[in-house]
């Protein structure tokens, strides 16, 4: 009986001391909301990008629609570097013709490497616009 609590517990443990060494980066708000900005015809939001992944300093910014297609849209720099627990806010512009069809604001690591002998994880975080 105690081996089978034992071995529960330490699954447990296990399973989240292996989850949070491949934690992703933050991601926020979970659900933006698209307001006017100071240029005539186009939606703004600000979104928040926290990096928590060691040895990974540059991320992309995508906006998609239902179907998973890009929709245009504006940042000041992409790729953006984010060095590791640096916090960015992102201010990101849709024109006006396409605020109907944008539905997801997604960002996405990316790995810059020059040894191609380790596996190269990404991580997409994607807010759905409300």
């Amino acid at each position: 009986m105690y081996r089978s609590i034992i071995l529960k517990s330490l699954i447990v443990l296990l399973s989240g001391v292996l989850s949070a060494s491949a934690m992703a980066h933050e991601w926020t708000p979970t659900y933006p909301k698209l307001s006017m900005s100071h240029i005539e015809n186009v939606w703004t939001t600000r979104m928040k990008l926290f990096n928590s992944r060691e040895g990974i300093d540059y991320y992309d910014v995508s906006v998609f629609d239902q179907e998973w297609n890009a929709v245009p849209f504006a940042v000041l720099m992409n790729p953006m570097s984010v060095k590791y627990l640096e916090t960015k806010y992102i201010d990101i512009y849709i024109r006006d013709k396409d605020k109907g069809r944008a539905v997801y604001i997604c960002s996405k690591s990316k790995l810059y490497a020059v040894d191609t002998t380790k596996p190269m994880l990404f991580s997409r975080i994607c807010s759905k616009i409300k």
